[in-house]
């Protein structure tokens, strides 16, 4: 079981509509680059890769250098947190 401030970096980590709609994404497109997470939710580049960024440092995220892309997949926290939100 984790602990209450572990539970807590999730649910802040996801606790936005866009990190949500881009944990979905990446769930359909693994190794996704934020580019292209950004084209395919019709939002700024840069609001993207600040939210991944968060994502990431919530754990819900695995980021991957590719030269100059920065490429997303899902970490087993985010595939199970996904999860969780499917239930509601």
């Amino acid at each position: 079981m984790k602990t209450a401030k572990q539970l807590e970096r999730y649910f802040k980590g996801a606790a936005n509509h866009r990190r949500i709609d881009i944990l979905r994404t990446v769930a359909r497109n693994d190794g996704v680059a934020v580019e292209e997470i950004a084209y395919a939710l019709g939002a700024n580049f840069k609001t993207i890769s600040q939210h991944t960024k968060s994502l990431v440092q919530a754990g819900l995220l695995n980021k991957k250098y590719r030269g100059r892309q920065v490429t997303h997949s899902l970490s087993p926290y985010g595939k199970s947190f996904l999860g969780f939100m499917k239930t509601f």
